[in-house]
């Protein structure tokens, strides 16, 4: 355990009772911490949600602002939805009281190896997989942070020979302060979250806070077809590597003749055929190039990669399949929360789609996304739900794109979606936009499109 932080005998609120809040009181309190536990929820509304803690010496301060709760506190751990310019943290700060969010928490009390994926898009697949590949290599493996597996979860019980697989967010790392991964991973960077980082310099500049402790004998990857990471690559104090699927690189992970190839330390492996990866479409060869460079550099063999490469389905909520009724493939790509997330999607289809579109506003430009819907010979209608519909439609009508339907709920947007599919169609749920106006996560949409995909008869 690195305990960076002492906690032992401090009085440490710890605001925000979703998953990584009730794992963060559980770490601390078995640090030794003596623990608040907050939110403006009441008892009664968290419900179960805060069983994990029964029997443990806690204080509760439930349905209350934290800002009347920081008298006599010496830390505050805050969760990845609440901005470090809260006005509550700024008074608690202001106070003398420690501030950091539950992943940097997390890291600093437990232990194990750890490696880390950030990125606008592709987090989530690349961590997936290369948590399994790291199992395949016979590893114990953690795969925690947003993809819903709180890190304090898995620290509770790690040990020195764990190898952590993180995928972290641009909120989580505001206030990363000792978080220091092994290797680490930028896929991407696109126009996201601008409602809350305000501009894209200062979104790139908080995701690279993930390598700001890095040091030379570190591994940091990049995205070499992504021509927003060419500036920040100087950034980084650790060694380079880079993947591609359109040339090949000097250390990292690229395509030549059809083959995936790695290429680090003077060393290059032929792993396998670029048709033997399991998950399909371009996006998804760059996730796999990725994972191949974080394994390749922490030393699992090819023939391991290659193996997982072949073997893996995938995860839930991006372009997973669900059902076909009719001739009709129902497709739910929930995790669809931004353009270019969505717009990587329209280019894995291949047949004649009715896209669902729509929902939170995180302030973002929806013009991309349309010019790949007109540029694609497959995205034929365009069902709109959320906050965002009316935007969207604007936006579809003002670059000609006239194929656009609305409905009132996600239900009304997949039965308007069977009356427009016919036989040889994909129904595809790529919302481009987050899910809070409608539903409480990404996840919730997506379980709630496959109930009501399944019920059709």
């Amino acid at each position: 355990m690195r305990n960076i932080q002492n906690y032992k005998d401090k009085r440490v609120l710890v605001v925000g009772m979703a998953r990584s809040g009730v794992a963060a009181a559980q770490l601390l309190h078995q640090a030794g911490a003596k623990v608040i536990v907050n939110d403006s929820k009441t008892a009664d509304a968290l419900g179960d949600a805060l069983a994990p803690l029964n029997g443990l010496d806690i204080e509760y301060a439930l349905g209350c602002p934290a800002g009347e709760c920081l008298n006599g506190v010496d830390a505050m751990i805050i969760s990845p939805g609440i901005p470090d310019t809260a006005g509550f943290v700024l008074k608690a700060k202001e106070m003398g009281v420690y501030v950091t969010g539950e992943l940097e928490m997390a890291y600093q009390l437990s232990s194990g190896e750890m490696v880390a994926i950030t990125g606008t898009n592709g987090k989530t697949t690349t961590v997936s997989l290369l948590g399994e590949i790291f199992v395949n290599a016979g590893r114990t493996t953690h795969v925690v942070g947003n993809i819903g597996y709180p890190y304090s979860a898995a620290g509770l019980n790690s040990e020195d020979g764990d190898m952590f697989v993180c995928e972290v967010s641009s909120f989580q790392m505001e206030t990363a302060e000792t978080f220091h991964p092994r290797a680490a991973v930028l896929t991407n960077l696109t126009e996201d979250h601008l409602n809350r980082h305000g501009t894209m310099e200062c979104y790139a500049q908080t995701k690279m806070r993930m390598f700001q402790n890095q040091t030379a004998e570190d591994v940091a990857v990049f995205n070499a077809d992504d021509p927003a990471l060419e500036s920040l690559i100087p950034q980084v104090k650790s060694r380079v590597m880079l993947f591609s699927r359109k040339a090949e690189v000097e250390n990292g992970a690229f395509v030549r003749g059809g083959m995936i190839v790695t290429r680090w330390q003077g060393v290059e492996e032929i792993l396998c055929p670029v048709t033997d990866l399991y998950i399909p479409g371009p996006h998804n060869l760059e996730n796999a190039l990725a994972a191949a460079c974080i394994a390749t550099a922490c030393g699992v063999s090819g023939e391991v990669i290659a193996h997982t490469f072949r073997t893996f389905r995938g995860v839930e909520h991006r372009i997973e399949f669900v059902r076909e009724l009719d001739g009709v493939r129902y497709i739910n790509d929930s995790k669809g929360t931004n353009v270019d997330s969505t717009i990587k999607a329209i280019q894995t289809m291949d047949r004649p789609t009715a896209i669902i579109l729509g929902g939170y506003d995180k302030h973002c430009d929806f013009t991309p996304m349309v010019k790949e819907m007109l540029a694609s010979a497959y995205i034929r209608e365009a069902v709109l739900i959320g906050v965002t519909a009316d935007q969207i439609e604007r936006q579809c009508r003002e670059n000609g794109y006239t194929r656009v339907h609305r409905a009132d709920t996600l239900g009304d947007a997949v039965e308007q979606c069977r009356a427009l599919a016919g036989e040889g169609w994909n129904v595809l749920l790529s919302p481009a936009c987050a899910s809070f106006d409608m539903f409480a996560d990404y996840e919730s949409r997506g379980r709630i499109f496959k109930e009501l995909v399944r019920e059709l008869r």
